[in-house]
């Protein structure tokens, strides 16, 4: 599936007379970063010639934009990715557990970018890999790569005005008695030289919902989590400052290797509007094997 990145506009009665380069910035959503790069790349073309920008426009010009062509240069690597959903601009895959999505110091290769790197020649495809969310390593589920720079823009747009929602599920230590509730706790790095993270008085304000989904009897609460902040562990840190913290989190008191070798949580569900042709998007990722076996493992305890 290659990416066309290709936007047009034809010029009406009304726009007579107005500059090509405000027609542009009136009718799509470039950002003024994205507005520079096709100025000096020459990728407004008008009726499939390039023209100066500030001319004024024709009724019945057609405006065409070209977004510039990038690509990522991760080496690619044999790890398998599950698309939930692709077209010209997104791809959403379903990430499974173990993997860092982006290298770093610490994990320079074996990362979900390298596998991506790997899909995308498979493919045919040729674009720059643009985390729009991310996802801790031992966390499953939906993750977003935007496969242009206005597609980006759009998407991080959205977010600061808080219209993505992200629920993701996750297995807890303990029985939650209230069926819903709310954590509004700031959260900060307690020691700058440690990854953990705590609620600080001076933190970052972070809320999350949570709702219960299942009890069970010998312990457990199965909850749906929903994001109001995106803090780095925010959802581990919060279920385990209220005291359930998340089954098999090493890290803030939730380990269990019995019943699972990671924390039990996953990105199940993502809804946005279309960073290109603004529909109203709903992609879901069903609970992975581990938790589904963890699941039946928790019911079966003692019986």
């Amino acid at each position: 599936m290659n990416s066309t990145n290709k936007f047009q506009y034809i010029v009406t009665e009304e726009d007579r007379g107005i500059s090509y380069k405000e027609l542009v910035r009136s009718n799509f959503t470039f950002s003024s970063r994205l507005m520079t790069k096709l100025k000096q790349n020459n990728l407004v073309f008008i009726n499939g010639e390039s023209i100066k920008m500030y001319l004024p426009a024709t009724p019945g010009d057609i405006i065409t934009i070209e977004l510039p062509e990038e690509t990522s240069n991760f080496i690619p690597e044999p790890i398998d990715i599950h698309p939930v959903f692709e077209d010209s601009d997104l791809l959403i895959i379903n990430k499974q557990p173990g993997y860092v999505v982006h290298p770093t110091k610490g994990h320079p290769l074996h990362t979900m970018a390298n596998g991506i790197m790997k899909y995308m020649i498979d493919t045919n495809q040729s674009f720059k890999i643009r985390f729009i969310n991310r996802l801790d390593m031992n966390t499953s589920g939906l993750l977003a790569v935007a496969k242009n720079s206005h597609s980006q823009d759009e998407f991080t747009k959205q977010m600061k005005e808080n219209k993505v929602a992200k629920r993701y599920a996750a297995i807890v230590k303990g029985i939650i008695k209230e069926d819903s509730g709310t954590v509004n706790a700031p959260l900060g790095r307690p020691d700058p030289e440690r990854v953990e993270r705590g609620v600080m008085e001076n933190g970052a304000p972070s809320v999350t919902h949570y709702k219960v989904l299942e009890r069970y009897e010998t312990g457990y609460t199965l909850v749906e989590l929903l994001l109001e902040t995106g803090r780095t562990h925010q959802i581990r840190v919060h279920m385990s400052h209220i005291g359930f913290p998340i089954l098999g989190d090493h890290l803030y008191g939730g380990e269990n290797p019995w019943l699972i070798e990671r924390q039990a949580l996953h990105a199940r569900y993502l809804s946005f509007y279309h960073p290109v042709s603004a529909k109203w998007m709903e992609v879901e990722a069903p609970l992975p094997d581990d938790m589904l076996e963890t699941i039946e493992k928790i019911k079966s305890i003692n019986k």
